[in-house]
């Protein structure tokens, strides 16, 4: 037991009992804690809920009770659900930005390879049209402008 009252039996303005349900869990050093609890839920049925629940849990519990009642004074209609509601909804707005980046990506993917074959066709018809020939000759050497196909194998994986 905590030495003097807890900040539930301060609130009562009741003598704390040694085996007081509220002491372990609303300590003296912050009444605020059993205050919003007690505002919403009312002490003796924050003290039934303790009651009931196993000696392990009841920490959680308080907490959890403490939480909630402190969102629903802050937010009196919607209390936890709306601070629920408004995650899922950036959740949901980053979801959606996230896909429209994605098909960006595959489209800009699939747009490199068509860009590097273009480039290279450009350079064969410039160099057929400053040569003034249509087709080759056999001893030029036509391997330096070759496209190179290993090139584009990354950009599709």
């Amino acid at each position: 037991m905590i030495s003097g009252r807890c900040a539930a039996c301060k609130s009562q303005r009741r003598r704390c009992p040694s085996d007081c349900i509220f002491s372990p869990y609303f300590p003296p050093n912050d009444p605020q804690k059993f205050a919003c609890v007690h505002k919403i839920y009312g002490g003796s049925n924050v003290g039934k809920m303790l009651q009931q629940i196993p000696p392990y849990a009841r920490e959680q519990a308080a907490d959890t009770l403490y939480l909630e009642a402190k969102c629903r004074i802050q937010e009196p209609i919607y209390g936890c659900v709306g601070i629920i509601s408004r995650l899922h909804q950036q959740i949901h707005d980053t979801e959606i930005e996230l896909a429209k980046i994605q098909t960006q990506i595959a489209f800009h993917k699939l747009q490199i390879p068509q860009v590097e074959v273009e480039s290279n066709l450009n350079v064969f018809s410039t160099i057929e049209a400053e040569s003034n020939l249509d087709v080759f000759p056999a001893q030029s050497n036509m391997g330096q402008f070759q496209y190179d196909h290993s090139t584009q194998a990354h950009w599709f994986n």
